[in-house]
């Protein structure tokens, strides 16, 4: 059974750090690339960052580029999203995902505020 189960959330001041990670199971975690996505209230989902299965490349969503960092530990069947410089406006709940696989985990919140 597929499990993701999302970790490192909380409430932090806008240009702190956070670093969330997703532990996985259940599937092929080495042979899959891992997305990770966020819910901010009243928008619609939206993808933020990917990672291929190796970890070689990486892409981000514009309002997130150079500002946080996808990585994959396949020993350690993780991802992890390493957030930096947070604003306000990165307030929602975060998820990840395998690639081609059609299961969620519960997520993990991060608000940003003063």
């Amino acid at each position: 059974q597929v499990q993701l189960v999302e970790s490192g959330g909380g409430l932090v001041r806008p240009g702190e750090s956070l670093r969330l990670s997703c532990a996985a199971s259940g599937f092929n975690f080495v042979s899959s690339g891992m997305e990770w996505y966020r819910v901010a209230p009243k928008k619609e989902r939206e993808l933020v960052a990917t990672v291929t299965s190796a970890g070689g490349s990486t892409n981000y969503a514009d309002s997130v580029k150079g500002r946080f960092t996808i990585s994959k530990n396949n020993g350690k069947n993780t991802v992890y999203l390493q957030m930096n410089s947070l604003k306000p406006e990165d307030t929602a709940v975060y998820y990840c995902k395998a690639h081609g696989i059609g299961y969620w985990g519960k997520g993990t919140l991060v608000t940003v505020s003063s």
